[in-house]
């Protein structure tokens, strides 16, 4: 009897133990419990209510949302639940620090609600925040309101495929990040407004679609220190054929402590770094001259814009090149009145893709603008080793070596490497100019052993300029 009293005893304590260790985070106040659920994503801090009633409401004070539209059968059931938890919130004076929200509008009639969501959610704690609409067509677009722009607190902002009108006044003191993407504007003037005023940006992304409203997008910033542009044509209801993307469309950048730039934009008639950009540290040239510029190069004024252009982030240390951009330079090489590329001098590593069509004579042309190159990946794009037709007439020259094979260059890496005739080449020219090579790097793609010992044999019977250098396949 004593002996069943005593487990009796000890499952009971066990019991009570087990539910008071349960229950401790509950007993935790509001405050703490709310920021250990700020890391959680909303639909799951949703689910917390079902707990206990003391869990009932505390999701609704935990100071993040981060909901989409497709996480609920119906658009009209999103944004009930949206509408309710902020009329919560006001009731109980608790302040959005970080809002995401991603809409997905199937047409003109479901509800506009963005506007009245950012004027609740634009107190004077709002640090984050990111908008997101997809699948709207243009003529319903979610316009953003006023009081966005004199937001004080906010250090994060993302618009994707909204209206943005004309603006009164910015107040955005600080601002780091802006994501703009996809939208419309009211004028040239009104983006530029909105780029401007924040004095404490620093990262800018702008990807414009055709047609947005502007003609000429305007970067003046003196805290700025990374930008990324694209321009994409329209797709859908936005379509918009590239001839009619409208003539006299620019970009033009000043900002003087500029040191990251990733140029995607090939629509726009004119880009224009006004600056001496000697703080550049990287940049991409990804895609900045299209099919009107390969028309116009013989024009004096598209000339002086691409050689301009070129010369404006000369003194950057790091870049990347596209395959893109390599065959506009090709082209313009043809023409007689050709403007070659100004000298790199402080560029030590270059990231470079080429089209096998143009690899012969642009590889060494380039190489001669960065004399002080240290560091060198190359890639080629769409090469088929199969089409030996392709590859034929592909002979780098080596009767004049560029400075930096001389003299500094020291790592050679060759992206998606195999034994077609084109990278052996390629691998060839290298080892047999490059004077100070310490190491050749071989992305090896190889699907039978057997060819990767036969390309390894014919690589290391090349010879070497430079003795110390080693070939390491990776």
């Amino acid at each position: 009897m004593e002996e069943r009293f005593s487990k009796q005893q000890r499952r009971m304590y066990d019991e009570s133990y087990i539910r008071a260790k349960e229950d401790m985070i509950s007993q935790l106040p509001d405050s703490l419990l709310c920021q250990i659920l700020s890391y959680l994503p909303t639909n799951a801090i949703v689910r917390t209510s079902v707990l206990s009633h003391r869990w009932k409401s505390v999701w609704l004070l935990v100071p993040n949302l981060d909901l989409s539209s497709s996480e609920f059968r119906h658009y009209d059931t999103f944004v009930s639940f949206i509408d309710k938890l902020l009329a919560f919130s006001r009731e109980e004076n608790s302040l959005l620090y970080k809002v995401k929200l991603s809409l997905q509008k199937e047409d003109g009639n479901d509800q506009s609600c963005v506007t009245r969501w950012i004027d609740s959610v634009a107190n004077p704690k709002l640090d984050h925040l990111d908008v997101e609409c997809t699948l709207a067509n243009r003529k319903f677009l979610e316009v953003i309101p006023q009081s966005l722009y004199v937001c004080d607190t906010l250090v994060y902002l993302r618009l994707h495929r909204v209206s943005l009108g004309e603006l009164e006044s910015v107040s955005l003191p600080c601002l780091k990040t802006m994501r703009l993407e996809h939208n419309v504007y009211a004028s040239d003037a009104s983006l530029e407004l909105l780029i401007s005023s924040p004095p404490a940006l620093e990262d800018l992304s702008v990807v414009r679609m055709v047609p947005d409203n502007v003609k000429v997008l305007r970067v003046r910033s003196q805290s700025l220190t990374s930008f990324h542009v694209d321009y994409l044509l329209g797709e859908g209801d936005d379509y918009v054929d590239a001839l009619e993307r409208g003539k006299d469309s620019g970009v033009l950048i000043d900002a003087p402590r500029l040191k990251y730039l990733k140029f995607d934009d090939d629509l726009s008639d004119f880009k224009i770094i006004t600056t001496n950009t000697v703080s550049l540290e990287k940049v991409n040239v990804a895609f900045v001259f299209g099919e009107h510029d390969f028309i116009d190069v013989v024009d004096l004024t598209k000339r002086n814009m691409v050689s301009g252009f070129f010369k404006s982030i000369s003194g950057v240390k790091e870049m990347k090149i596209s395959s893109y951009t390599m065959e506009f330079l090709d082209f313009n090489r043809q023409d007689e009145l050709y403007d070659p590329l100004p000298q790199f001098c402080n560029v030590s590593t270059l990231k470079v893709a080429f089209y096998v069509s143009n690899l012969d004579m642009m590889l060494p042309t380039l190489l001669e603008s960065f004399p002080n190159l240290k560091s060198l990946v190359l890639k080629l794009d769409y090469y088929d080793p199969s089409r030996e037709e392709e590859a034929a007439d592909v002979r780098l020259s080596s009767v004049v070596v560029p400075q930096c094979l001389l003299s500094s260059l020291e790592s050679v890496k060759i992206k998606r490497f195999n034994r077609g005739p084109v990278y052996m080449e390629v691998a060839r020219y290298f080892l047999e100019n490059s004077q100070v090579l310490k190491k050749l790097v071989l992305e090896f793609r190889c699907l039978v052993v057997e060819d990767g010992f036969n390309m390894l044999r014919e690589l290391i019977a090349l010879p070497r300029r430079s003795s110390s250098c080693q070939v390491l396949l990776c």
